[in-house]
């Protein structure tokens, strides 16, 4: 496992994020962030733009809205990556039709591999109601399973509610 392995998951707008990178940087290390976003229209360009403002210019930037094996790959000893976020990278593979029981295992392994001190946020989507339609009851099943797969791996998982971290394991 990467040398150490933190899970961040929460509710959308939950505060994740914002604990996460304070995590990140209070932990030491070089920050990397890994960031799995695309910018398909104004409100994420938005929001993109409000997440780098809000970290500045002491993280290294690593785009990984497809790739995120090959970046955890690239990690070296002494960084602190921060994955932002599963849910995202999730989706963008849902989309692109990959399978994704596959893309969960290549993740888990690239994980295994990685050097690095890893933290990856997540969205916890299990509270809401069955959604209406198959595409949505299918990844809200892959990401229920991947949330699992990633806590149960994780040395530290924690969950942010109105900001508030509570630690679970």
């Amino acid at each position: 496992m990467a040398e150490t392995l933190t899970l961040v998951i929460g509710g959308a707008a939950s505060g994740k994020s914002a604990h996460a990178e304070r995590r990140v940087l209070q932990d030491g290390g070089r920050p990397v962030y890994v960031a799995t976003a695309e910018a398909h229209d104004a409100e994420m360009s938005d929001k993109i733009r409000a997440h780098r403002a809000r970290r500045g210019d002491s993280w290294r930037e690593v785009e990984a809205p497809h790739r995120l094996e090959e970046a955890l790959q690239s990690a070296a000893p002494g960084e602190a990556m921060l994955i932002d976020c599963a849910t995202m990278w999730l989706t963008n593979r849902l989309l692109a039709g990959d399978d994704l029981e596959a893309a969960e295992e290549r993740l888990l392994a690239a994980l295994v591999a990685c050097p690095a001190r890893v933290t990856i946020v997540t969205n916890e989507i299990g509270l809401s109601p069955v959604p209406d339609n198959a595409l949505a009851r299918a990844f809200r099943e892959a990401q229920g399973r991947l949330n699992q797969r990633l806590a149960a791996a994780a040395d530290e998982a924690i969950a942010v509610w109105a900001g508030l971290p509570l630690r679970l394991k």
